[in-house]
Parts: structure tokens; sequence; C-alpha cells
């Protein structure tokens, strides 16, 4: 049952990841394009609304959004389940249409406030209309997930990939607006998209808003916006100390880092998105603690050995992708944050006990904690050591995040994971990351030790025995066909 159980997380993940992989793809192969066309002041610009924007979706959803896949499978009644798609529906509407609202009126202040420089205002509100679209279209799409459609969720996705690129090429390129044409071409795909999604759901979408129901999401999803934020803080706040302390030149170098960090962000993004209906759909207490331990051990060998990787070829992967110079030193955060994200990934499996139990009300202050911790290292590294400070802060905040939230779901609802194996593949690949970067390989040896990875943690003790049988019999057929 757990091989099972496994095997459709994989499957639905690697599904999910066809569009998260065509869109990180086209993020990488954009580069070029952005690096051409836009100064770092540009980039700068274009990523410090993205970060706004990742706040305010967070505050205009006040968690109805998690509470929507918990309380979906509260019940497999078709009626039960269509006035949940409704009453999130219309209130993500509602949500959306105001922050719209509010950002139009209030975007030269927002533009002063965020140090964009002057007449920004109208980037501001292409920024506000990329958010109603991104709210109203992820609330349509996540149908598709409680569902477990993930063939028509990445449809959906790659559809949109390839709406918003043609739209940002042209607009950059063609037309010449720089980061005016990052923004809008953003989310050109994304309302085409949600426009089509519209239509085809149109007889889930009646007229019907359930205000006990609402009532009961919200003490759900309510807790978990302060802890949102908090990890909002940790994943953006360090490009407003960058821009703040060294310049938006420099967030535009560390974006680059971050872009390329973000392969490892690409897997766990496919296994988000398959997770939490995956993980409230098993109903067997016992199975699914049994389950998550698993789930848990699997991820971060597969996150780690990527994170090696980009640790390791950071240099060559930044040359390859940047048109100018001035944009290789992103390639000195590439491993820190690639890491970070390995702690996110971590922390995103264990918080779904607390989802589980529905004891949400203390997820902000791990989040809280972690949050502090991230500010405080940020004030204190990114004035001497700018981005480099900021990768620091954000793998300290999110290693300790990782860890305050494995204690308190433990206590809440205790599941059996495989510490033993955690620390084996985590610690190793650090050490193996640390050790490759000081020695300063060149392409070869940093390829070679990056694939050998799996090898390397047979003489440490990190596979079970049937994982060893296999890994054999996986040997003899490469031989065998060798031969």
């Amino acid at each position: 049952m757990l091989a099972k159980q496994i095997k459709r997380l994989a499957s639905q993940s690697l599904i999910y990841g066809l569009g998260g992989l065509v869109s990180r793809i086209l993020a990488v192969l954009l580069l070029p394009l952005y690096t051409s066309y836009l100064h770092g002041r540009d980039y700068g610009r274009v990523e410090t609304l993205t970060a706004l924007t990742a706040v305010l979706v967070v505050l205009l959803r006040l968690g109805i959004s998690s509470a929507f896949f918990r309380f979906y499978f509260d019940s497999t009644d078709v009626a039960h389940r269509v006035r949940v798609v409704r009453t999130s529906f219309w209130f993500t509407m509602a949500s959306a249409t105001f922050g719209l609202a509010a950002g139009w009126v209030a975007a030269q202040p927002i533009a002063d406030a965020l140090s964009l420089g002057h007449d920004q205002a109208w980037l501001v509100r292409a920024a506000f209309v990329g958010l109603w679209a991104q709210l109203n279209y992820e609330q349509l799409t996540s149908l598709f997930r409680v569902e477990e459609r993930p063939v028509l969720f990445s449809v959906a996705t790659i559809a949109n990939l390839l709406i918003t690129v043609g739209a940002t090429i042209l607009l950059v390129v063609y037309f010449h607006q720089r980061a005016m044409g990052v923004i809008v071409g953003n989310w050109i795909g994304t309302l085409a998209v949600y426009f089509v999604l519209l239509g085809y759901r149109r007889y889930q979408l009646g007229l019907e808003f359930d205000r006990r129901l609402f009532r009961a999401m919200n003490r759900f999803g309510m807790p978990l916006v302060p802890a949102q934020l908090a990890i909002w803080t940790i994943n953006f706040v360090d490009r407003l100390f960058i821009a703040t302390f060294k310049g938006q030149a420099e967030v535009g170098y560390y974006s680059i880092g971050v872009r390329i960090a973000s392969a490892t962000l690409l897997l766990l993004t496919a296994f988000r998105l398959a997770w939490p209906a995956f993980a409230y759909s098993i109903e067997d207490e016992n199975e699914a603690r049994r389950t998550y331990g698993y789930v848990l051990t699997y991820v971060l060998f597969i996150t780690c050995w990527v994170s090696l990787g980009l640790a390791l070829l950071a240099p060559w992967i930044v040359r390859l992708l940047t048109a100018r110079p001035e944009f290789y030193a992103g390639a000195r955060v590439v491993g820190l944050l690639s890491f970070s994200a390995v702690a996110w990934g971590a922390y995103t499996v264990v918080a779904i006990g607390i989802g589980r139990a529905r004891f949400t009300q203390f997820n902000w202050v791990v989040s809280g904690v972690a949050a502090v911790i991230n500010v405080a290292l940020c004030f204190a590294l990114i004035p001497p050591y700018g981005m480099i400070g900021a990768a620091i802060a954000t793998a300290a905040s999110m290693g300790s995040m990782f860890g305050l939230m494995a204690i308190h779901a433990q206590r809440v609802y205790p599941v059996p994971y495989q510490w033993r194996r955690v620390a084996i593949v985590g610690g190793s690949s650090i050490a193996i990351a640390a050790l490759g970067r000081s020695m300063h390989l060149p392409l070869a040896p940093s390829i070679v030790l990056a694939a050998a990875y799996p090898l390397i943690l047979l003489p440490l003790g990190f596979y079970l025995p049937a994982e060893r049988r296999r890994l054999r019999a996986v040997g003899r057929r490469l031989v065998a066909a060798a031969r």
C-alpha cells in the first residue's frame, strides 16, 4: 500500500511538473533576453514588484486557498464540494477586485515607498492587474488539483506560459517596453487562460455563497495568514534590504542567482501542487503517517541532489545564460539559495500534519520566529556583504523554520520520520557542495561529483535493504544494456 501511495504521488508530481518544467526552462531561456534588453535597475524593479504582489496575494486570500483543499475533502457529497468551490470562487473574486482598485488609486505612493524611481505609477498599476489575474487564475486551476486531474492542470499551465512568453518577447524586443513589457507580458497569458477556464467551469460557478461554510474556512485559514506573511518575509524581504543598502542593480544580480536556484523550486512546485490533495485524501491515519515519513526522505534526497549539482555548476550555468558579465556575480549565491529551497520543501512536508489535525493556530509562531531571524541577519549581513549576506540569511531562516515546524508538528500529529536518513542526505550534500566550491573544481570534475552523489550515499548507510536491492537490479540492467 505504501509503494502504491508513493507511486501515485510521484506520478501526479511528474505530470504537474511538466508545466513547471516548461515554466522554469522558459524563465531560464528568457534570461539572455532580460539581461540584453533590461539594465540591472529595470530587472530590480520587476523583482521588487514581484515581491510586493507575492505578499498581497497572501493578504487578499485570507487563508481561504489553504482551507479550500482541507474542506473539499471533508465529504464526498457533490453538493458539499460545489458549495466549497463556489464560496471560495466568489470570495477570491471580490478580494482580488478590491486589491486591484486599491492598487490603482495608490500607485504613485507605492512606487515611492518601494524606491522604484520617478514616474513609475503605471508600472505599479500593471503589476496590480497581474495580481488580480493571478488570484483568480490560481483559484480556478486549484479545482484540477483537488480533482486529481494533473494533465488538464498542465495543459492550462503550458498554454498560459506560451502566451506569456510570446507577449513578453513582443513587448520587450519589438516595442522596447523593458520593465513594463515584462510585467504586462507576465499576465497576458494568465488572463487569456483564465477566461477560457471560466467558460469551462461555468456549471460549477453559480451564484452561491455559504456564509457559515466561509466562516468555518476562515477560522481554519486565517491563522495561516501571518504564517504565510512570515514566509514571504523570508523569501522576498532580502531584496528590499539589498535595494536599500546596495541599490536596485545588485537586486538584479541577486535575482539571477535566485532564478538559477529555482531549478530546485521547480521540483518542489510540482510536488507542492500534488501534495495537499494527495495528503488529505489518505483516509487511514496509520497509512497517512507512514506515507508522510517516507515522503520527507525521498523529497530531501531528490532536492539535495539537484541543489548539489546547481551549487557545483553555478559559475558555468550563469555564464551560459546571461548576456553581460555584470550578472556573473549571481553565481555566488546559487548554492545557498538552492539548499534554502530544500529546507522549504522539508517544511512543506512536515507542516501537512498541522493541517490534517486542523491545529493551525500556532503556525505563525514558527514562521514568525524564522522571519525575525531572517530580518535580523539581513540587518547584520547585507550592509557589509551584500547579496551573499542575503543568501546566508535566507538559508539560516529556512533551516530554522523547518526545524521548528518539525518539533511543533510532531507534538500535534506524530509521524515516524526517518531522521537518520534525513541527516545523512542533507549533511552529505551540503558538505560536498562546500568542499567542491572551496576547491574551485573545473567543470568536468564538478559534473562527475554531482552525478555520483547517489553512489556516495551507499557507504554512508543511507539506503534501506530493499532500496539497495533495487539499485543493484538497476545496475545489472545498465551493465547488460552497455554490453
